[in-house]
């Protein structure tokens, strides 16, 4: 078991961390405040390790049922923006597509990831919708990078999340989303309520799994 003296949760940073759940491979703690569910630093793939699971990956935006898997976050989000919105699609992976869907609508979207599309430079601009889909579960400073794509989000833009969420302890042991050792940030409705707060935004939710946040038009804007 993880040793977590020391340990601060990634996303809003406190120490009252604690053991979750154990298995085979690894160690999962909690944060008490905002109930992220994560994997300690030392017990994560490397960079290299990482990038060779993601090469396996083959999304191609010709794929139906990919496409219709994106839907369920693009459908929703597209019905809120306003036509000829700029966007980002953070985290495409090798095959993007949710870029492709949205430009198919009449968007104008740029992408980054890390690993396939690594040009920083549109982490600067500012756009009227993010998304990142089947991303934050990845991350291993998910309040970093959210915090900076909130900052880059224009007032009274979305900012789109696709993720499976943490039901309870139960259905954690059970659960093959944490057998994926690329994933070592696991969100919950409580955790996605605090980023609500934290925020000062509105949420949408149109799926179990899809979350939606507008950033107010004026006003309270916090970053993490």
């Amino acid at each position: 078991m993880a040793d977590n003296d020391g340990i601060q949760c990634p996303l809003c940073g406190d120490r009252a961390v604690a053991h979750y759940w154990s298995d085979r491979q690894r160690d999962y703690l909690q944060c008490a405040h905002c109930q992220l569910v994560f994997v300690p630093p030392g017990q994560q793939l490397s960079p290299a390790q990482e990038k060779s699971h993601y090469d396996l990956h083959e999304n191609n935006p010709k794929d139906q049922r990919y496409r219709a898997f994106l839907g369920r976050l693009c459908t929703p989000l597209m019905d809120k923006l306003a036509p000829g919105s700029c966007g980002l699609d953070f985290g495409a992976g090798p095959g993007p597509t949710l870029s492709v869907m949205l430009e198919e609508a009449g968007f104008d979207v740029a992408i980054y990831d890390i690993y396939y599309a690594p040009d920083r430079s549109v982490l600067a601009k500012r756009y009227d919708f993010i998304t990142a889909t089947e991303v934050v579960e990845h991350l291993s400073r998910p309040g970093e990078v959210l915090g900076h794509l909130w900052t880059v989000l224009e007032p009274g833009g979305w900012l789109g999340l696709m993720t499976k969420l943490v039901r309870d302890k139960v259905a954690f042991e059970r659960w093959h989303y944490k057998n994926d050792l690329t994933h070592i940030s696991f969100f919950s409705f409580v955790t996605m309520d605090y980023l609500r707060t934290r925020w000062g935004a509105s949420i949408d939710r149109p799926e179990d799994d899809v979350i939606l946040f507008r950033k107010p038009d004026r006003g309270l804007c916090y970053e993490l």
